[in-house]
């Protein structure tokens, strides 16, 4: 655990930064931030949640952070840290929450000022993106209790979790490319929509990685 610790220290170092930095940008707006700050928004993409000004500049961030500490520790104590921290997945890993935290509190300041935050267009292309850079990296991700598809039977067969992975990687490039588009539906329709992808995005790797070990155990 300490070598995993002082291997990836400067980029544990910078991502946690990076998610307390909207603490100092609510900081310097403070002045001209409302007292009341939209947090939160429906599938219809409308506002539908309010924070007092405090809670929406110190609250989401060290709630992040935790977050993201809590998966560093659980990433370096597993029984296969090794294949964790020798791929280029822990990367992807810690750069998820400093992203999504950023962007979570970019769309809260511009609403605060008044600006229009169309969620419903917004997090279909964000979540797309999301999703095409995750199926990239899925394939090069190697057994893991922490990341990935963690199942019985990938877990305990490194063809199973190369195979299962190596399917995953394209359902979810396709998946993401498949979300993207739902920024052109009505907020309601396009949460049904991107849901349905999500499902089958899931659904799919798992029901090839049983009907593989049903397969090989056959076989066997």
């Amino acid at each position: 655990m300490r070598e995993y610790l002082k291997k990836n220290k400067w980029l544990m170092v910078v991502t946690s930064i990076i998610i307390l930095l909207p603490i100092l940008g609510g900081v310097l707006l403070w002045d001209k931030l409302p007292e009341r700050v939209p947090f939160h928004w429906g599938v219809d993409g409308e506002v539908d949640g309010w924070a007092s000004k405090p809670m929406a500049v110190f609250g989401l961030p060290p709630f992040m952070l935790a977050i993201q500490w809590i998966c560093i520790l659980a990433t370096g104590l597993e029984p296969k840290a090794k294949n964790v921290t020798t791929t280029k997945m822990l990367g992807l890993v810690l750069w998820i929450i400093p992203v999504l935290n950023l962007f979570l509190h970019v769309m809260v300041y511009l609403a605060a000022f008044g600006r229009k935050v169309d969620m419903a267009a917004i997090m279909p292309l964000f979540m797309g993106a999301l999703f095409v850079v995750m199926g990239n990296y899925l394939p090069k991700c190697k057994q893991s209790y922490t990341m990935g598809i963690k199942l019985p039977w990938t877990l305990n067969d490194e063809g199973n979790w190369n195979a299962t992975h190596r399917l995953a990687g394209k359902i979810w490039v396709a998946g993401g490319l498949l979300t993207m588009p739902c920024a052109l539906l009505s907020g309601v329709w396009a949460f049904i929509v991107m849901m349905s992808i999500l499902v089958v995005m899931c659904a799919v790797p798992t029901v090839y990685s049983y009907r593989y070990y049903k397969q090989h155990k056959k076989e066997e």
